[in-house]
């Protein structure tokens, strides 16, 4: 499934990744809403291609763009049992403490919070735990 929506003219260009932090209030009258707020809020998009329609928005001094995007995957650590491919798991990050491990990023993803639903897309290595836990890097949407 194809998804667009519309961004910022002068951030308008391929291969450039957002954060879609939600919903503005400030749109709700807005006949174009549909279209901006189609996307899962504090996921990661990249821009995949260009459309030529550009239309006006009352946030913006610019125009904005109407663009296609595709969802980036993240990375995250999951316990070795429930590392398998195309499964759905519930994800609760590591509080171990230890800010000083490789893989802290992957046990505390940025904008992934405890008891989200989850699909694993890959699962890719097994993960040296300083405290023990047989972990795995997958990468999730």
């Amino acid at each position: 499934m194809v998804l667009v929506t519309l961004i910022g003219d002068a951030h308008a260009h391929i291969g450039n990744r957002f954060y879609y932090l939600g919903p503005n209030d400030e749109c709700r009258d807005c006949r174009l809403k549909n279209v901006c707020f189609n996307l899962d809020a504090g996921s990661l998009y990249e821009i995949v291609q260009l459309r030529d329609a550009r239309h006006d928005c009352a946030l913006r001094e610019e125009q904005v763009r109407v663009v296609v995007v595709e969802k980036v995957p993240f990375q995250a650590a999951v316990p070795k049992k429930l590392a398998i491919d195309g499964s759905m798991i519930t994800f609760e990050s590591k509080a171990c403490g230890r800010l000083d491990c490789p893989n802290w990023k992957f046990c505390n993803p940025a904008n992934v919070a405890d008891g989200e639903k989850h699909s694993i897309t890959q699962v890719m290595e097994n993960l040296d735990c300083p405290i023990g836990e047989q972990m795995v890097r997958v990468k999730m949407e």
